[in-house]
């Protein structure tokens, strides 16, 4: 693709996101379901697509730490050294959630946050200056998709718009490494 068409491709997702719609879309890591982490009507879609449990709850992506921290009531110092070091995709489970749509957060208040580095991604994110739902493309049960083609037909007639951006892209990719972090500086992985 030109990068004309990758900016009018993001320039589409990103319009249908403020609409309150579902996205298919390339991210850091594998395929994902995504929609505007603040629209509660969006997330319990993605819910019913995956035919997945309300109490499973799903990550948020972010274009940058800045914008991380306006979701959360207060950042462990560790998690910013974490972020910055970090050498592939870190998914951060942190307590004290806000400004989200509450599916999204856990029984404890917590929520799963990743800022993405990955470019479609990372642009999506930033253009649509919001967290952006990032749940695996594939119904609840299933393996999760490592590239496009792997992505069920019921998935891509369930969602509003598909991104043609890294279509193409048939490298296996994989989810990313999981971290808790407590505000009182425990650390758990959970998964590597």
């Amino acid at each position: 693709m030109t990068q004309k068409e990758i900016a009018e491709d993001i320039q589409t997702a990103v319009q249908t996101l403020r609409q309150g719609g579902l996205i298919l879309y390339p991210t850091d890591t594998i395929w994902g379901i995504g929609c505007d982490a603040s629209n509660e009507e969006a997330v319990r879609r993605i819910f019913r697509l995956k035919q997945r449990e309300d109490s499973k709850a799903m990550i948020c992506l972010v274009d940058s730490a800045d914008r991380m921290q306006r979701y959360l009531r207060q950042v462990p110092d560790v998690a910013w050294d974490l972020i910055e070091y970090a050498e592939k995709p870190l998914t951060l489970i942190l307590d004290g959630a806000t400004g989200l749509a509450p599916s999204l957060t856990g029984e404890d208040g917590s929520v799963g946050l990743r800022v993405t580095r990955e470019n479609i991604s990372h642009e999506l994110c930033y253009r649509f200056q919001k967290a952006i739902v990032s749940t695996s493309a594939n119904i609840s049960g299933q393996p999760s998709p490592a590239c496009f083609a792997e992505v069920a037909d019921e998935i891509k007639q369930g969602v509003d718009y598909i991104m043609r951006s890294r279509q193409n892209d048939t490298s296996k990719a994989k989810p990313s490494q999981i971290i808790k972090l407590g505000l009182d500086g425990r650390v758990k992985i959970l998964r590597t």
